[in-house]
């Protein structure tokens, strides 16, 4: 009786690794489907400077679950001017950003909770080849904001201005 008792847990453990194995790889291969650009919720980010001129209306959308926020823009092809995203965080804090998945730059701007703009980086696309997850931009704040590549400085964007964000 016991070699079958076992056998019947080895073949019970083997169907569970089995089946956790395969979902793994479902999950990897992309055929689940993962938060893309029509699945996030949206929002408008008014950026202002500290006389409280608008510098920018943002169209946004918005990553406020670990899911989304772990795959950001990597779902996207492009971002054009005057879109975004823009990530929401319990508290503020300590944090790096990373170029995964990435096909075109942007510029990540770190907001802290008061809303005001703490860092920005000009990021690019990783080369062909190269590991984005080794393209790091490390800031503080409760949120992130991600809009294309030199859109901080086409419209004046700097440290020290203000973003509110309103949800759709």
């Amino acid at each position: 009786m016991r070699s079958v008792d076992r056998e019947r847990a080895l073949n019970l453990a083997l169907v569970v690794l089995f089946v956790a194995l395969a979902g793994a790889l479902v999950y990897y291969a992309g055929f689940l489907e993962l938060p893309g650009e029509d699945q996030y919720d949206t929002g408008t980010a008014v950026v202002t400077d500290e006389n409280g001129t608008r510098l920018a209306t943002i169209s946004v959308e918005v990553a406020d679950t670990r899911e989304e926020q772990y795959t950001g823009l990597s779902n996207h092809d492009s971002l054009a001017d005057g879109n975004g995203m823009w990530f929401v965080y319990d508290q503020e804090r300590q944090m790096t950003f990373v170029m995964r998945r990435m096909d075109f730059p942007i510029d990540i701007i770190y907001v802290g909770s008061d809303g005001r703009i703490t860092s920005i980086h000009h990021m690019p696309a990783p080369e062909p080849g190269q590991d984005g997850n080794n393209i790091k931009a490390p800031g503080r704040g409760q949120y992130v904001l991600e809009v294309p590549r030199g859109y901080t400085n086409e419209t004046g964007i700097d440290v020290g201005d203000h973003v509110e964000v309103s949800y759709d």
